[in-house]
């Protein structure tokens, strides 16, 4: 998806769980912990956290253990849909998961989830209110997630091939059917993300139910296919950073890395005039976890502001947490590629 992709053994624990029938360790892929624990014991002071590659700074991680005593086994994710599975099987019960908002709305339909003891998250109160509000687009009563990152899904593009192809700066979605771009154009290997852009296209919502809609914005990929250059996730970024591609599809936390590598003003980004996909990433907590207090202490732990101004310095995905917001400099606050303004994002 967004993140920095990278295998996840958990996933290959999970495959290897329905084949044999046999226990799989979550400490497979662990960043700390015993490789001889299984996430199914349950024993005090442990907490089992599933989480998407490169999405928090592991410094974190030590601070949480040295504070707490709580010691962390963590894995790894590369997309939702490899995800979801895993919980659903419950053959490895993780106790702390950072799911989107989509797929936080599908576990809650499923009775995946545990609802939060918000006594035991004090810190909530550093989640902006605003985000808090735009959660209950899939968490109604805000019982099941914590604001974690969220971040806009746009069109990154380079200013100079562009020139040199003779094609103006993309401004909307059906810019990326524009045949003079053949060969130039990367798109996320990624359903939901490929069909907000077909569905944004033709002006209809990306959470649309409609078969006419959907089988449209269906046949207008299909037809974009001979345009494409490649379909990818992550190498977006470093394809553009290359000069090897005119435009790509690309998530907003990006930005920071590519503005920082380009080291020039020749790449952009831009949000469609049509809208976008405006994503929330969440803690969650498995119904059947173990250790629900201890990811509460987590969810917790990542709240605070000096821990959540951390993570965004790694990550580079926007944060919800007002506190951490505060302790960034102006610039970055007023970085509109990093933190733009909702109200423009339809």
């Amino acid at each position: 998806m967004k993140k920095r992709w990278i295998v996840s053994a958990a996933a290959l624990s999970a495959a290897a769980l329905a084949v044999t029938g046999c226990g799989a360790s979550a400490s497979d892929s662990s960043v700390s912990g015993n490789s001889g624990d299984s996430a199914t014991s349950g024993d005090a002071g442990e907490l089992y956290v599933y989480n998407w590659g490169e999405y928090i700074d592991e410094t974190v991680i030590d601070e949480f253990e040295e504070e707490t005593g709580i010691k962390v086994v963590y894995d790894l994710y590369e997309t939702n849909e490899e995800m979801y599975p895993v919980i659903e099987a419950g053959g490895i019960a993780y106790d702390a998961v950072c799911p989107s908002d989509f797929m936080i709305q599908k576990m809650r339909e499923h009775d995946l989830l545990a609802e939060i003891n918000f006594d035991n998250v004090p810190n909530i109160d550093q989640i902006d209110p605003l985000y808090m509000e735009l959660s209950k687009s899939f968490d109604p009563e805000n019982k099941y997630a914590v604001p974690y990152t969220w971040g806009t899904i746009g069109i990154l593009y380079n200013k100079e091939r562009l020139q040199e192809l003779g094609v103006p700066a993309p401004t909307k979605w059906a810019d990326l059917w524009d045949e003079r771009l053949s060969g130039e154009i990367l798109m996320q290997d990624s359903i939901r993300s490929a069909f907000m852009t077909g569905l944004k296209k033709n002006g209809y919502s990306l959470n649309s139910t409609n078969p006419d809609e959907i089988n449209k914005a269906k046949q207008d990929l299909i037809d974009q296919k001979p345009l494409v250059q490649a379909y990818v996730v992550d190498q977006v970024r470093d394809k553009m950073i290359g000069g090897e591609a005119a435009v790509g599809i690309i998530y907003s936390g990006e930005m920071l890395y590519i503005q920082g590598e380009d080291g020039t003003d020749n790449l952009e980004y831009v949000i469609p005039e049509e809208g976008t996909d405006l994503f929330i990433d969440c803690w969650v907590i498995p119904k059947n976890a173990k250790n629900k207090e201890n990811a509460e202490k987590w969810i917790n732990f990542l709240c605070r502001p000096d821990i959540a101004k951390k993570n965004f310095e790694y990550i580079t995905y926007s944060t919800p947490n007002k506190g951490a917001f505060e302790l960034l400099d102006e610039d970055m606050q007023n970085n509109k590629a990093v933190f733009p303004d909702i109200d423009s994002i339809k």
